[in-house]
C-alpha cells in the first residue's frame, strides 16, 4: 500500500516539481557527503562506498586521474555503472590520459536500476589497457566492466566487501 501511495504522489507532481525533488535529494546527499557533486549520482555514490567499505582516502574533486588513496599509497580510479532494463550497458565512464598510468588499479562497481551492487572489481592499469579501446573522437579509452573481466586472474572481485 505505502509503494503505490509514494509512485502516485511522484505521478500526480508536475515536471518542474519532480526536478525540484531530484534537485532536493542530490542536494541532501550531498549534505551527507554521499555525493560531491550534483551531476548523476551513481559516480559519486560509487566513489562514497568504495572509500568507506575499502577504507580509501578521497581526492579533492580536481584531482586528475585517480579517485582514492589507501595508506600505502596505491592510487586508485573509482567508476560506476547503474544498469537497468532499458540500458543494459556495462561501459564504464571514460578514461583520460591511461598512458600517463595516473591510476595503480581502477574500481568499477556495478549497480543494478536500485542501486543494489551486482558485482565490482579491483583491476590493475596494465589489464585496462588491455581490455579497453581509445576512442579519437572522445580523446579517452573506453572500458566495459563485463562480468566476464572477473575470470582474468589479475582482476579481484571486491563484491562482496562492498555489500557485507
Amino acid at each position: 500500500m505505502a509503494k503505490t501511495r509514494k509512485k502516485n504522489n511522484l505521478s500526480r507532481k508536475s515536471i518542474i516539481g519532480l526536478l525540484r525533488t531530484h534537485s532536493a535529494i542530490i542536494e541532501e546527499l550531498r549534505k551527507r557527503k554521499v555525493v560531491r557533486t550534483r551531476n548523476n549520482p551513481v559516480q559519486g555514490y560509487a566513489e562514497w562506498l568504495v572509500s568507506k567499505k575499502l577504507n580509501l582516502i578521497l581526492e579533492p574533486n580536481s584531482n586528475t586521474g585517480f579517485d582514492a588513496t589507501d595508506r600505502k599509497g596505491t592510487r586508485y580510479e573509482i567508476k560506476g555503472r547503474r544498469i537497468t532494463p532499458s540500458n543494459k550497458s556495462t561501459q564504464l565512464s571514460a578514461i583520460r590520459n591511461l598512458d600517463k598510468k595516473h591510476f595503480d588499479c581502477l574500481i568499477g562497481v556495478i549497480f543494478d536500476k536500485d542501486y543494489n551492487i551486482l558485482y565490482a572489481a579491483q583491476i590493475p592499469h596494465k589489464v585496462i589497457s588491455e581490455y579497453s579501446t581509445y576512442k579519437a573522437h572522445t580523446n579517452a579509452n573506453i572500458f566495459h566492466l563485463r562480468k566476464s573481466v572477473l575470470e582474468d586472474k589479475r582482476v579481484k572481485d571486491i563484491t562482496k566487501k562492498l555489500t557485507s
